[in-house]
């Protein structure tokens, strides 16, 4: 018995963000634990131009028409092992709509991950065309499949709401632990916040946590908050920062990647992200792994393990109000030097335990696959 992932595009190890990424991520654990996965890919450049890696991959050519399955996948799904576990992800993908139907025609087993796609707020985009093809598509390939993989709380309760189920399974993704070689801290007198994220203000909460600063400083003026990311809305934000008149406590630093991203993160005391719609956010774990104690949303689908270990502070949604009461809880426990060193140990922890390869594909064995 094998597992075949099954993405749109090609699990690129380049392509440092997505969905493509952590399924590059998952197949290379799974191989290394049983060597029976192979990754298919339906892309429109079939050329296969990365490293190469521990598992198979298998890319096929994308129709024109969006719901049409590749002949070449049809004949590589018939000619697989009867016994195969196919795992789609992504959600509101017209060709797995046809994918499922013929999955199920023929007698295959398949799961799916929708990587945050069945969320209240992703599904709210696009709402009526998603309520329509939700009734004579998506319904199909969630009905098709034996169990549905969510990576967060939001995605169950986004997904119960318009299809109650029982074939929904909360397992977060695993991460490849960063060794932390940068010095230890200094212990400064001034609190810093930061952020590490695409800067989209609404999704990412930036509008609330510029809000909830601007109150903290008023009592804490010598606090500063760093925020590393860029969009094309850094204009929108330089703009609230001036009105705020915080142009001497924030700094956007931009795009980081590396060692560079790393240092700079290392030297913040607080990791904050108040975002309105994730799936997992990986910065937050990044920041966890760094000893960060962080400052969460429970949208981020992260914040039931940050009070599970103790790891900071989870906000039940995002408002000024929330928010910048969290940071007065944090600023106490961080001049308190035992309480705060205990929080720090506690996001370690958390990182060390909660998204650890080897028990996430245990879970994922027994409970996703029934292996």
């Amino acid at each position: 018995m094998g597992i075949v992932h099954i993405i749109l595009g090609k699990a690129n190890p380049e392509k440092m963000n997505g969905v493509n990424k952590v399924v590059y991520n998952l197949a290379t654990q799974q191989a290394e634990k049983s060597g029976k996965v192979e990754v298919w890919g339906i892309a429109e450049n079939t050329e296969v131009n990365y490293p190469e890696r521990n598992f198979k991959t298998k890319v096929f050519q994308k129709s024109k028409n969006p719901f049409s399955i590749p002949k070449a996948l049809t004949k590589e799904i018939l000619n697989a092992n009867h016994n195969t576990i196919f795992h789609l992800h992504g959600g509101w993908i017209p060709v797995y709509y046809s994918l499922s139907k013929f999955l199920k025609k023929h007698q295959r087993k398949f799961v799916i991950t929708p990587h945050g796609a069945y969320n209240t707020i992703a599904m709210n985009k696009n709402k009526w065309v998603k309520k329509i093809y939700f009734r004579f598509c998506e319904k199909k390939v969630i009905g098709n499949a034996t169990k549905i993989h969510c990576i967060g709380e939001s995605e169950i309760e986004g997904l119960q709401s318009i299809f109650p189920t029982d074939k929904t399974v909360l397992i977060p993704y695993g991460f490849d632990k960063i060794v932390n070689s940068f010095p230890e801290k200094a212990n400064n007198s001034t609190i810093l916040f930061g952020f590490i994220g695409r800067l989209d203000i609404f999704t990412k909460g930036l509008d609330i946590l510029m809000d909830s600063f601007s109150d903290f400083i008023k009592e804490i003026p010598d606090a500063k908050l760093w925020i590393i990311g860029d969009s094309n809305e850094k204009h929108q934000l330089q703009q609230k920062i001036k009105e705020l008149q915080l142009e001497k406590k924030v700094e956007l630093l931009g795009s980081k990647f590396g060692d560079e991203k790393n240092s700079l993160l290392n030297q913040m005391d607080v990791f904050v992200h108040p975002s309105r719609n994730e799936g997992l956010p990986v910065s937050v774990i990044e920041a966890a792994n760094f000893g960060k104690p962080c400052i969460v949303t429970k949208n981020t689908n992260i914040g039931y393990l940050i009070e599970e270990y103790g790891a900071g502070i989870t906000i039940p949604y995002p408002d000024r109000e929330l928010l910048l009461q969290a940071m007065w809880e944090i600023y106490t426990i961080w001049k308190d030097k035992n309480r705060y060193d205990t929080t720090s140990q506690n996001a370690l922890k958390m990182v060390e335990k909660a998204f650890d390869w080897e028990h996430i594909i245990t879970e994922m064995n027994s409970r996703l696959y029934h292996l």
